[in-house]
Order: C-alpha cells, then sequence, then structure tokens
C-alpha cells in the first residue's frame, strides 16, 4: 500500500509539472519578492539565480508550526531526521549533504555550535514562537557566508519592529500534555524601534527509544528581542538577542545487555546569541556600510542520575565574529557587495580548551547588462589558523523573459574545516582534511493563467572532496600499525575521499481562485559514497531518494480556513554499508482555523493522521496520531 501511494504521489508531481529554483510553495506577496540569503544584501526574486524558498509568518501560523524543523521537512530539496521525541537531535541536510554542513543563522548570527561533533546545528530547540521568516537556500554559498555553507543556508529571522505598536499571543494544548505558548510585541515612535518576543513549551513527549514504554519529556522557555535607533537619516545602531534554556528526556544503554532501552538520562542546553551593529548610507544611499559584533555560546551537559548528579557529559562551544559589509551601487546596471570578517571560536568538554580562527574577505559583483538578465559572480578568501588560505568562487546568472518565463543557473563551492571536536576530542583526527565542495544547478520557472499558476523544474548536482565521517574500528585495525585505529577502541573520524549528489526539485502551484492554494513539491536526491572500497556506490546514510509534498488551504466565505499536508518519503539507509533500511512512509495532517472577530481566532490540526509507524533513525521513536487545539490573539 505504502509504494502504490508514493508512485502515485510521485506521477501527479511529474504530470503536474517541474518546480521552479525559488520559493512556489506559497503565496507571493510584496515581502516574498525580497531575499537576502543569496548576496546577502537585499535583491528581487528575479535577479537571484540560486534555489531558495520563502516561508513567512503568515504561512508558520497557516501551517500552526510549532518545531521549525517539521515546517522544513516539506520543503523542496530538505529532508530531516530526528532521534526520538520532542527535543531529540535534530539534523536537516540540503540536497543530500550532511546535517552540519547546513549553515544556519539568527538575526545575522551564525548559531553552528563549535562544541557540537560536526559543529552544525541542532534544530531539536528551534521554536517557531520568535521566528518572522525563514529563507532555505540550497546549494555551496560560501562567498558571502564562509565556512559550512556545503550543503546551503537556512537564514532564520524574527520579527522586524515597525511604526505604531502591534502585540500577538497564542496558546494550545494537545497530545502528550503538550503546551505551547508564546506572546511578542513590537512597536516603534520616531528613531526608536523594538521588539519582544518569549515562548514556553512543555510535553511528556514519547519514548526516545522506539521500544521503550517511558516518555522522555522536553522543555523549553525563550525569548529574543530588536532594538533599533536612527541617529541621523540612513544611520543608526542595531541590537539583537536570542535566548533559549531547553530540557529534553533521553534513553540510553543500561546494564546488564547494554541495548538502546528506556532510561531517566537527560540533557540541558542554553543558547545565547547577539548582535551588536551599526549601520550608515552615504552617497545618497548608493553605499550602504555595516559593522558588527556577534556572538554565539551555547552550554550542552548530558545527566545519567544513576551514575550521580554531575554531568556524564558537557560541552561548551562559543564563537565570536567581527565584520564589515559594503554594498556599492557603482550606476544601476552595477552593484558592488564586499566585506571582511574575523571569527575565533572555542570549545572544552572537560579537558583543555580548544581555539581555533579565521579571517575572510569577500567580493561579490552583480550586474544587469540588459533589464532582464542578472549576472553576479563572487570570490571569497578564508585564511584559517590551522589550515592556512583557501579561496572560492561563485556565480549565477538569473534571466527573466517576457511572458512569465525565468530562468536560472548557478555555480558554488564550499569550504569547511574539521572542528575543533573533530580534530581534539577522544574521538578525534589531527590529519584530518578540510572539506570541499564544488556544485551547479540549472532551472526554468513559469508562471501561467495570469500568475495564478507556477511551474518548474532545478537540476542539482555537487561534488565533495573530504567529507568527514565518524567511522567504527575493527579490531584488526586497532591492532594495524599506522593505521589511524590503533588505540581507537570506540571509532575515529576520517575523510571520506569523495560524495556526490545529484537530482531535481519539481514544484507546482496554483490558485485557481482567490480563496484556495494548492502547492506541491517533490525532489529525487541520488547521494553516494564515490570512494573506492566496500561502500563505494552505496546511498549515504538516512538520505531518502524521493520526498513528495502536498498541501492544500481553503477559505470559506465566512473566514473558516481549512488545510491539509500530506508528505511521503521513501525508503533510506541508516548506515554507510546500506544494510539498515528504514522504510518509507506517508504522513498527513489536517488543520483548521476559526476567526472570533477581528482580533480572536480558534484553531486545532491532527498530525499523522493514519497513525503510521516509521522512523528517521534506526532504533529510536516516533510521534502517532496526535491533536491539538489553540487560541490566537492579534493586536495592530
Amino acid at each position: 500500500m505504502l509504494k502504490i501511494l508514493y508512485l502515485s504521489a510521485a506521477c501527479a508531481a511529474l504530470i503536474a509539472g517541474p518546480a521552479a529554483a525559488q520559493s512556489l510553495d506559497q503565496p507571493q506577496t510584496d515581502d516574498s519578492q525580497i531575499v537576502v540569503t543569496a548576496a546577502r544584501a537585499e535583491q528581487s526574486r528575479d535577479e537571484v539565480g540560486q534555489a531558495i524558498t520563502v516561508i513567512d509568518r503568515a504561512e508558520i501560523e497557516r501551517r500552526q508550526t510549532v518545531v521549525v524543523s517539521d515546517l522544513l521537512a516539506t520543503t523542496p530539496g530538505v529532508s530531516v531526521t530526528r532521534n526520538g521525541s520532542v527535543g531529540g537531535l535534530t539534523a536537516v541536510r540540503l540536497r543530500g549533504a550532511e546535517g552540519d554542513q547546513t549553515l544556519v543563522v539568527i538575526d545575522g548570527v551564525r548559531v553552528n555550535d563549535p562544541s557540537s561533533t560536526g559543529g552544525g546545528f541542532d534544530f531539536a530547540n528551534l521554536l517557531s514562537s520568535s521566528v518572522e521568516r525563514i529563507e532555505v537556500l540550497r546549494g555551496p554559498n560560501s562567498v558571502p557566508w564562509g565556512s559550512q555553507a556545503i550543503g546551503g543556508v537556512v537564514n532564520i529571522m524574527t520579527r522586524t519592529p515597525t511604526e505604531g505598536f502591534s502585540a500577538r499571543a497564542n496558546a494550545e494544548y494537545g497530545y502528550a500534555d503538550q503546551v505551547f505558548a508564546s506572546a511578542g510585541v513590537a512597536g516603534g515612535t520616531g528613531a526608536l524601534s523594538g521588539s519582544l518576543t518569549g515562548g514556553y513549551l512543555r510535553t511528556d513527549g514519547i519514548s526516545a527509544a522506539a521500544d521503550g514504554a517511558e516518555r522522555d519529556g522536553y522543555r523549553q522557555y525563550g525569548a529574543n528581542g530588536r532594538l533599533g535607533l536612527e541617529l541621523a537619516p540612513g544611520i543608526g545602531i542595531d541590537l539583537r538577542g536570542w535566548y533559549a534554556h531547553s530540557r529534553a528526556g533521553l534513553d540510553g544503554y543500561p546494564p546488564p545487555n547494554y541495548s538502546f532501552a528506556d532510561t531517566s538520562d537527560y540533557s540541558t542546553t542554553q543558547e545565547i546569541y547577539g548582535y551588536a551593529g551599526a549601520h550608515a548610507d552615504l552617497a545618497g544611499g548608493r553605499l550602504r556600510n555595516r559593522i558588527a559584533f556577534t556572538i554565539a555560546d551555547i552550554n550542552r551537559d548530558n545527566y545519567e542520575p544513576a551514575f550521580g548528579a554531575d554531568p556524564s557529559f558537557f560541552g561548551r562551544g562559543r564563537s565570536e565574529r567581527y565584520e564589515y559589509q559594503g554594498d556599492f551601487r557603482i550606476a544601476d546596471p552595477v552593484r558592488l557587495i564586499a566585506g571582511a570578517e574575523h571569527e575565533n571560536s572555542r570549545y572544552t568538554d572537560g579537558g583543555p580548551e580548544q581555539r581555533t580562527g579565521i579571517t575572510s574577505v569577500y567580493g561579490e559583483l552583480i550586474v544587469q547588462p540588459v533589464r532582464q538578465l542578472t549576472l553576479t559572480g563572487g570570490v571569497r578568501h578564508d585564511d584559517h589558523r590551522r589550515f592556512g588560505g583557501r579561496t572560492t568562487f561563485g556565480a549565477d546568472a538569473a534571466l527573466a523573459l517576457d511572458g512569465g518565463t525565468t530562468l536560472r543557473a548557478s555555480y558554488g563551492e564550499g569550504f569547511k574545516a574539521p572542528t575543533l571536536y573533530q580534530l581534539y576530542s577522544a574521538y578525534g583526527n589531527v590529519t584530518l582534511d578540510p572539506e570541499t565542495a564544488r556544485s551547479f544547478d540549472a532551472g526554468v520557472e513559469q508562471a501561467l493563467l495570469d500568475g495564478r499558476a507556477r511551474i518548474g523544474v532545478t537540476y542539482f548536482n555537487r561534488v565533495s572532496r573530504n567529507q568527514i565521517v565518524f567511522r567504527s574500528c575493527s579490531q584488526a585495525e586497532q591492532a594495524t600499525a599506522g593505521s589511524i585505529c590503533v588505540d581507537r577502541l570506540y571509532g575515529v573520524y576520517d575523510n571520506i575521499q569523495r560524495t556526490r549528489a545529484d537530482g531535481f526539485e519539481a514544484v507546482v502551484a496554483l490558485r485557481p481562485v482567490d480563496t484556495l492554494d494548492v502547492s506541491l513539491n517533490y525532489t529525487r536526491t541520488n547521494a553516494r559514497n564515490r570512494q573506492a572500497g566496500a561502500d563505494f556506490g552505496k546511498l549515504l546514510a538516512r538520505r531518502p531518494q524521493d520526498a513528495v509534498n502536498l498541501n492544500v488551504d481553503w477559505q470559506a466565505p465566512f473566514g473558516l480556513a481549512l488545510g491539509s499536508t500530506v508528505s511521503v518519503v521513501g525508503d533510506s539507509f541508516d548506515n554507510a554499508a546500506n544494510t539498515v533500511r528504514l522504510d518509507g512512509y506517508v504522513l498527513a495532517g489536517v488543520r483548521a482555523e476559526l476567526p472570533i472577530g477581528p482580533r480572536l481566532a480558534l484553531y486545532g490540526r491532527v498530525e499523522n493522521l493514519f497513525d503510521a509507524r516509521y522512523q528517521t533513525v534506526s532504533g529510536y521513536g516516533t510521534y502517532g496520531r496526535a491533536a491539538y487545539a489553540g487560541v490566537r490573539v492579534r493586536l495592530g
């Protein structure tokens, strides 16, 4: 039955047509026509040759999203895995790249964790309370963003204050005694503007171990704020801050069997992100300058109460960045974006504190030789304290033809140095080489029926070299002189010489009438190990080759909104040897929202409507059917 549903959905995607390289899976608004992630500066979507999906606050509320990764999982080119209950380790992979090759930015702060194994961002603790807009850029984009942007960039933006006063709040309750509440205010008067948002989530959750019976709960409280002060026209100061404290139940490997099962283990995570900057628009606004200092500070602790009150593991990661960026419109068809950055990062897990640093300069030239054509090219040089200099290039083109046809193409390179954990931890390997990648994509987008329909397709291809993975060490390898496995009982980090991922993304967006929106996307990803050896040609772990997502939203004349999301995910493997299969699955959900006057609305949803049983990580549980209901309030 699963295969029939899967093939039917995949065929429907192909019959309906290909997808655009941009955000076609939500209604288009003026705001969604402007993106900032591609060049790290504002651009019209028609000027960008890279693949970007935009998710705005309206879509977040329409989908009733609590955990941001659940929403990302339904966007083209994205796959998500989570270790069990809400709060379990959550990885977001773009176009088959590793989860720690996804660069995550929150309000201009790079938030990837220096103390995590691969330096990646754990999406487990990213809730929707404060999120106003998300831009997902797929494909390497190291020129403006630097290290780690091999798979792509997820750019999170919180609420930007505007003139006047506004407020919003929501509260909901549902399955597993889950309570989620958030509230925010924003406003501005004259030269001063600000916003403040807070959120709280508590749930009993499910067992992290798929065969377990004990629920592993989760709790988070957090807040973020922004403050802007205009000192003179075009000159001002920007302050931004983000705080979250989370506690998640875990399962472990208790004696005497030492197999994955219920335990009383738990973890805590404290995240603090900050941005302090100033901007100045000169030469009549043609030269925009920005300087900033950013900080990301993450503390993680694991506890095993059966063995005492002290942490069984702790990680302390911190990165500090100093950056300048200039955006100079030399002439109407020529624009230069350039910048310089320096980052210091450090981590400890109880041993000696390890530190590193990287200094970077970059430049991008954006040229419009004719009105319909935009060409972008850039170069970046990174000087890493341990690995020396590395230069990366990128270029893209967008051709917006009359008649609603847009052609896009891009080439990008990525560079990611081994993390401090991969180098110096108990599993570290100081002989590791940096990861690099080269990628290109090409796509076409077509608007039809006076803009009520949009179809398109994007092909992508990426080759990565020296990709870093954790490998187990056999007894024979541990005893072989010269092997990196000598005295490595539990394994070691190592470079895979080469991996390759290619495929295509297809999206169809329809609005046959003003009250009905239908979007469908299909992604085919073929990500394989290309290193000679036993695993040559095998699929990379936890990368489904096929994924289909369908969203339908309808609004009745009296205001009632009804919606549904169906996701069909194909088979994958949990390990590099492709011996542990993860079966494909179908998830369906329904939702409704009813306004009660202009400021109040009631809403509810049912997730996993047909109670599908599935796993995204072998041995870890997933949610069955679950229902939630809530209330939403808006002022201003």
